[in-house]
């Protein structure tokens, strides 16, 4: 994912669409849970659109996860790397 690159302002990196893939939903089925058009999801996993402090309340309350579990500055690694503490080469850190 890569985010909009606003002048003066840090980008926000999420994993909206590693989470719901997780929990195979469709965006579809996410917008309907958070109130929005599908098309806002995918605005939103592809980093197009960002989230207003309402709206990523709603989407981590639907993942049952804190916000920095959702959202950063900075970019996310491999989730399996936060896990089981594995850096990018597979190896225990």
């Amino acid at each position: 994912m890569s985010p909009v690159k606003r002048e003066g302002s840090l980008p926000i990196f999420n994993r909206i669409g590693v989470l719901r893939a997780e929990r195979r939903m469709s965006r579809k089925e996410l917008a309907a849970a958070i109130d929005v058009n599908p098309q806002t999801v995918g605005a939103l996993e592809r980093g197009d659109h960002y989230p207003s402090l309402d709206l990523a309340f709603r989407l981590c309350a639907v993942f049952d996860l804190p916000v920095e579990a959702v959202f950063s500055r900075r970019e996310f690694g491999p989730l399996s790397a936060e896990l089981y503490g594995r850096n990018e080469r597979g190896g225990a850190r």
